[in-house]
């Protein structure tokens, strides 16, 4: 029986960041995986969807300059080759290089500190789970009879359907309705909510929504799905709409609804780690209410993001084995981006949540695209920014809808996490002409108005 300072369950990003921190600071470490490294991220999330947006992006402007035929089995081909180079820098080898020992196998607990991996037996003083989620299947009534596709099987396409209903418009959704319709596919976005993006600031979303549709999405928000049906070669998706029924039309069918935890096969009962639909229930420090036994990322939740799941395994790691005072792992930062174009980045509190928790006592920033510049010049002036702050300035949410939108929320992000006044944005020379130059902006409105209070 092999003994290991720390054994972990799932080398997607919150198991590969807890092996990586554990073992650079010389612990004896097992990262145990039933497939190749990477996880969902890798192989059917982030890096193949990014991908495909990228390759749309690009048709999409060599369309303004005449006309392109698009192969959709080249382009299919292309974004699992940008698979395996990003895989690169993740392999087996890379990691046993840093002194990890990857244990390809299904893991099950058999007691507190033992695991089973395919009849081999694995001790180690902490065990974290990082098992991540799988797509949600709803329970519609002729669903079973269909082919459906969802983020796990849609990058294995050998080629794009000619049309499409995606189930769904929250951001895999969204993204990958704008990036299929960019190649040719006849996208129809279904969802029960009532306009896209329904955790985004409401303004920002119907931009999304406006910006779909003009691109020749259709869009059929409201909808409640009673039956799905094959006929011949169509999917038929009858939805309801108030009192009105309709039937939606496509080649193929995409889930696009939302994650499930993965805590079925990992036998968590023998050890009483408490969980229930939404994940593995963990306190402050990431810790399970088994003895010695942590868990972090799409499992845990609430939020399924690749980047937190990396911060919880960090936080985690720090407090098991560095020499400070253990921390919480706060999610308090948090932050996303929705892939799109133009990019919705998102951090902190929504305009309503702020006005629930502070009352009168917040100031909006607002600034729109078609007052920068460079934005002006690129044909960019699509899109706005919103930074909420509290009485002092300091920032408490922030919506970017526009062009590189993901890396201008991150000079936000250091000023909320780290309590920087908006207005002290004065101070710092930004580059012109650049499109952070609409942070600039508002802290200057900001600048005037706490002046003036």
């Amino acid at each position: 029986m092999q003994k290991y300072d720390l054994a972990i369950i799932g080398a997607g990003a919150g198991g590969l960041n807890a092996a990586l921190s554990a073992a650079a600071v010389g612990k004896r470490v097992i990262l145990i995986e039933k497939h190749n490294p990477g996880g969902e991220c890798t192989w059917a999330g982030c890096i193949p969807s990014k991908a495909l947006i990228q390759i749309a992006k690009d048709v999409k402007v060599a369309q303004r300059f005449g006309h392109v035929s698009v192969d959709s089995a080249a382009i299919m081909g292309k974004v699992r080759a940008l698979i395996e180079q990003a895989h690169q820098a993740e392999t087996v080898p890379l990691l046993e290089s840093a002194g990890i020992e990857y244990l390809c196998g299904t893991a099950q607990f058999t007691g507190l500190h033992t695991l089973d991996v395919d009849g081999q037996t694995v001790h180690a003083e902490h065990i974290v789970i990082a098992t991540g989620s799988s797509p949600i299947v709803p329970d519609i009534c002729g669903l079973d009879t269909v082919s459906y596709l969802t983020n796990e099987n849609v990058f294995q396409l050998e080629s794009l359907p000619k049309s499409l209903i995606i189930l769904g418009a929250g951001a895999i959704g969204v993204e990958l309705s704008q990036a299929m319709q960019r190649l040719g596919v006849k996208v129809k976005l279904v969802d029960r909510a009532a306009s896209v993006l329904p955790r985004e600031e409401h303004e920002f979303a119907a931009a999304v929504q406006q910006l779909l549709t003009e691109e020749g999405v259709e869009v059929y928000t409201n909808c409640a799905v009673e039956h799905v049906q094959q006929h011949g070669s169509e999917v038929i998706l009858t939805v309801t709409h108030g009192e009105q029924t309709d039937e939606i039309r496509g080649e193929a069918l995409l889930l696009a609804l939302g994650r499930k935890p993965n805590t079925a096969t990992i036998n968590l009962n023998v050890i009483g780690v408490d969980y229930d639909g939404k994940g593995i229930k963990v306190n402050e420090f990431c810790e399970t209410t088994a003895q010695r036994t942590y868990a972090v990322g799409d499992v845990v939740g609430p939020y399924l993001f690749s980047h937190t799941a990396g911060y919880q395994a960090r936080g985690l790691i720090r407090n098991l084995f560095g020499s400070g005072k253990k921390k919480p792992i706060d999610l308090g930062g948090v932050a996303w981006c929705t892939f799109t174009e133009p990019e919705l980045a998102h951090c902190g509190l929504m305009e309503a949540d702020a006005r629930l928790m502070y009352g009168d006592n917040i100031t909006v920033f607002v600034t729109q695209y078609s007052e920068l510049d460079r934005a002006v010049v690129d044909q960019k002036t699509v899109g706005m920014a919103k930074v909420i702050c509290d009485a002092k300035g300091e920032i408490l949410g922030a919506s970017i809808l526009g062009e590189r939108a993901c890396e201008l929320l991150g000079e936000l992000q250091v000023m909320k996490q780290q309590r920087i006044p908006f207005q002290k944005l004065q101070e710092v020379i930004h580059p012109y002409p650049g499109y952070s130059e609409i942070l600039l902006y508002m802290s200057l409105d900001a600048y005037g108005h706490y002046n003036n209070v």
